[in-house]
């Protein structure tokens, strides 16, 4: 049997996942990490080919909250059928807990390779090319708690999104604040 496979890792990918609807035992890995921490980091790199959402706090936010938006709405019409949510946080804190789960997910057989990622020859083309050469590190987990107080734009528009999350994920401007029911 002849098993092909592709991976995109562009902040774009998610629209392309009703394609997989018309893919017999295509799967989608849905990489998440904390809204803010996602956000932030994608405002800092400088892309290549260019992402204009994400040089603006506002867009940025918008963007993130039609992400979600739409991977919700797939998890409804087909829940578990051909995409699997992996945490950041859960991939940092056990790597071969999660390669295990991943490599289950699509039908793969393990093998220590995956957690000596960072020891490949290949070329990689992503914006994260340069953590891709290094083991995992936990310094970028929750950075975002380190410019929480220039984050209001972003915090405002993912509200919605924050406010979903546990209470110690959450900003800390909101644990005394009530949601706005108005909107």
């Amino acid at each position: 049997m002849h098993r092909t496979s592709s991976t995109k890792t562009r902040t774009t990918s998610f629209l392309s996942a009703s394609f997989v609807l018309h893919c017999p035992g295509a799967k989608i890995i849905n990489a998440m990490r904390h809204p803010l921490d996602s956000c932030f980091g994608t405002y800092k790199q400088l892309f290549a080919s260019g992402q204009p959402f994400s040089y603006d706090f506002i867009d940025l936010g918008e963007y993130y909250v039609q992400y979600q938006r739409l991977m919700d709405h797939w998890k409804q019409v087909a829940p578990g059928v051909y995409s699997l949510d992996v945490r950041y946080e859960d991939v940092v804190g056990d790597l071969e807990g999660q390669v295990r789960r991943i490599l289950d997910f699509c039908n793969l057989p393990f093998e220590e390779g995956c957690l000596r990622f960072h020891e490949t020859e290949r070329a990689v083309k992503t914006a994260s090319s340069e953590q891709v050469r290094q083991p995992i590190y936990s310094s970028s987990v929750n950075l975002w708690r380190n410019y929480e107080n220039h984050l209001s734009e972003l915090i405002q528009i993912l509200e919605p999104v924050l406010r979903s999350l546990p209470a110690g994920e959450q900003p800390s401007g909101f644990r005394n604040i009530e949601p706005d029911l108005a909107n």
